[in-house]
């Protein structure tokens, strides 16, 4: 089989150091349990945000990888009376069901949970590592 050129011009960034890639998406796993709020808010600190995913694949891989602990995931709703929304507000589109009442979701051993936002949990930060692979950056001495 002939190679094509420019296939590998669309090399991806890879995960930072204790990130894991999956797909277009790098996963980091806490060691640390806090609140949902808190779990967020550390997320954020590192340009990512509570745990996206968008198919069965990815929720199998999070599963996988998370151990036998809980992680807090970025679902979150009102009450149980409001749709699930991802944390950029985003709706979920129901890839699985979600148990019991609280207003935000966690991975266990059965697939997702609700709880109450103030339980503290491991959790699950993601963000995309589909931008274009940089050549060496030259500082301009000048």
């Amino acid at each position: 089989a002939k190679r094509e050129p420019g296939i590998e011009k669309t090399l991806y960034a890879t995960c930072p150091k204790d990130w894991i890639g999956f797909g277009s998406k790098c996963f980091y796993f806490s060691e640390d349990t806090r609140n949902w709020t808190f779990s967020q808010t550390s997320c954020l600190s590192l340009e990512a945000q509570l745990a996206q995913f968008d198919s069965l694949e990815e929720l199998k891989f999070l599963r996988r990888y998370k151990g036998t602990s809980d992680h807090w995931i970025g679902l979150h709703r009102e009450s149980s009376q409001h749709a699930w929304r991802w944390t950029d507000n985003t709706q979920y589109t129901n890839v699985t069901f979600i148990r019991g009442a609280g207003e935000c979701a966690y991975l266990n051993d059965n697939g997702i949970s609700s709880a109450r936002v103030y339980t503290d949990r491991k959790w699950i930060c993601s963000k995309s590592n589909s931008f274009p692979l940089q050549g060496p950056r030259v500082l301009n001495p000048f």
